[in-house]
């Protein structure tokens, strides 16, 4: 019984977090255009950030609870990325093969691999992502910001789809939707580590599990739904720039601003992980590397490699 109560707890936890980030990014989104903020830069940073907002309020709660729960905060990150590359994208191609950009390939994948090991060399060093760590990472998000907007001023495709106004979208109306948006946020990170903390305790499993499995699937159901709604629709060639973006964000902006807050827990387990999602990343380079796509094959290859990994964390 108590099993089933933290499980649908977790389910409610993930809801309000996805819900909420949606409510935040659209009234933010539209008061920024409202003030005539361009929609090249609300797309660069107010919806791109709240993609990776229920990763990073889960991170920064497990981390602010210290023990107990702070192996869900690393866990939670690599946990999404790998399960973003090796599945998300993996169901994708299965169903419909992914062109990939030029610029994806040459510098993206190879950005997001550098990132995964500098997050490794500081977490491994002491540990701990500290604050000077998280300052890192928040220079590297400014550096990647940077490319964006030169790639979107150059004409690629870089740019998250932003909320347009419309009559109805008074200015009480977006802030309610920022305010009761944020507030679900912060109170659905608060139920979901709650509910992952209790269900490792029953499980008798450590939080880094709860955090690479259970907590990585919730905060990755936003990408996996938009990625497999853009296959079925033949449009699935946004999906590895909008994955490969997203899994940028969750370390420099999630681990970043967590760590800004307060320094987050780095246990030397978390290596073979970080093994795992560079992996991932090189696995992706490998399969669309010849024909610059991700066909079929290549997507059934990556479905077999998350399988591996998920057979190495249960054993």
């Amino acid at each position: 019984m108590q099993i089933a109560l933290q499980l649908l707890l977790l389910v409610v936890g993930f809801i309000m977090l996805i819900k909420g980030a949606d409510w935040f990014v659209e009234g933010a989104s539209k008061i920024a255009d409202k003030f005539g903020i361009p929609q090249l830069v609300i797309g660069l940073t107010i919806v791109a950030m709240g993609t990776s907002a229920p990763e990073a309020a889960v991170s920064i709660a497990s981390a602010l609870r210290g023990e107990g729960s702070a192996g869900i905060a690393i866990g939670n990150v690599l946990g999404s990325n790998i399960m973003n590359v090796l599945v998300i994208l993996g169901l994708t191609a299965v169903i419909r093969a992914i062109a990939v950009k030029k610029s994806t390939i040459r510098y993206e994948i190879p950005f997001t691999i550098v990132i995964t090991v500098v997050l490794a060399l500081l977490g491994l060093t002491d540990n701990t992502i500290s604050r000077l760590d998280g300052g890192i990472l928040w220079a590297l998000m400014l550096v990647n910001l940077l490319y964006l907007l030169r790639m979107a001023r150059k004409g690629q495709d870089v740019v998250e789809d932003v909320p347009e106004l419309t009559e109805k979208d008074t200015p009480l109306r977006m802030v309610l939707s920022i305010l009761l948006g944020g507030a679900l946020i912060v109170w659905g990170a608060d139920v979901t580590v709650d509910a992952a903390t209790e269900l490792a305790l029953l499980f008798k499993m450590d939080d880094r599990l709860i955090g690479l499995t259970i907590v990585a699937f919730g905060t990755s159901l936003p990408e996996l739904v938009t990625s497999i709604t853009a296959a079925l629709k033949g449009k699935a060639d946004i999906a590895v720039g909008n994955i490969v973006g997203s899994n940028i964000f969750n370390i420099l902006f999630v681990v970043g601003t967590a760590a800004l807050i307060t320094p987050v827990t780095y246990s030397a387990s978390f290596l073979v992980d970080s093994v795992a999602a560079v992996g991932a990343m090189a696995l992706l380079l490998v399969c669309v590397l010849p024909k610059k796509k991700l066909g079929r094959l290549g997507g059934l290859v990556m479905l077999a490699g998350y399988a591996a990994y998920f057979v190495y964390l249960i054993q």
